[in-house]
């Protein structure tokens, strides 16, 4: 399976590192910046050289202000069955057809957690994207963590606020938490391992139970306890709730106005 890879950066990069471990993958990466990228994977240029319609797959990690000027040079070297996979943000499926007329096209977003192989994937494709080519964005999806295919490019924009943007709430909600510990008296590094250990342990306790939160959160409540007297702060008017529904909202009009060239 050849796949060509315009651009190679932070993200691109980190998807990379996922890729290139998938058996009977090659990928060439053209105007990449080679200092720190791994060795096994051919580097060009420019695509000087290269044979028309050789490639199975075409992955956009380029800017999206770059895609005008870029991407249409691609187009002859991808197979008449191939797949187009961009990662960039805000570049529309339909403005990607322009580029590639008449292929399958598949748009991904990723997240940060890319770079430890811990992805969430959102995509979404063109009507012409077929099951062989749905299969190997899956290949390419899934090697880098988990992936959900959404209905519309209207979903993917509010995917895009939940896990798009997600790693920034998590991490602002990590900050907080380790701030407030130390105000408690402990160290960083004996916030951090009361923090991460009880983050990590309560998240897969969620992830794998067949209660819901709501039921969990009651399970670890007594009645005028500890937790009860903490959660009475944190619950209080259900300002959390509406802060973290007024986030995602922001967060999806803003990728909705960005979709629309704002």
């Amino acid at each position: 399976m050849k796949i060509l890879m315009a651009g190679c950066g932070n993200m691109g990069g980190a998807m990379l590192e996922s890729w290139r471990a998938l058996d009977g993958f090659d990928f060439t990466i053209v105007k990449p910046t080679p200092k720190g990228l791994p060795q096994d994977v051919t580097y060009r240029a420019n695509l000087d050289g290269l044979d028309a319609a050789s490639f199975d797959g075409v992955i956009l990690a380029i800017k999206p202000q770059m895609m005008a000027a870029v991407a249409p040079a691609y187009a002859p070297y991808l197979k008449t069955e191939g797949l187009v996979m961009s990662m960039a943000a805000g570049v529309s499926l339909a403005t990607l057809e322009r580029y590639f007329p008449e292929r399958a096209i598949v748009r991904i977003m990723p997240n940060l957690p890319a770079k430890i192989a811990q992805s969430m994937n959102g995509l979404v494709a063109n009507a012409q994207t077929q099951e062989a080519q749905r299969a190997l964005a899956d290949r390419l999806a899934d090697a880098t963590g988990a992936a959900l295919w959404v209905a519309s490019e209207d979903h993917l924009d509010r995917l895009t606020a939940v896990s798009g943007s997600g790693p920034g709430y998590v991490f602002y909600l990590i900050e907080a938490y380790l701030e407030a510990a130390q105000d408690l008296g402990f160290s960083l590094d004996d916030a951090r391992t009361l923090v991460f250990a009880t983050l990590k342990g309560a998240v897969e306790m969620a992830a794998t139970s067949d209660q819901n939160p709501a039921a969990l959160r009651a399970s670890v409540t007594s009645k005028n306890g500890t937790t009860q007297a903490g959660l009475d702060q944190l619950m209080a008017e259900d300002q959390l709730k509406t802060r973290f529904k007024a986030t995602l909202n922001a967060a999806y009009h803003r990728a909705r106005e960005l979709s629309q060239g704002g």
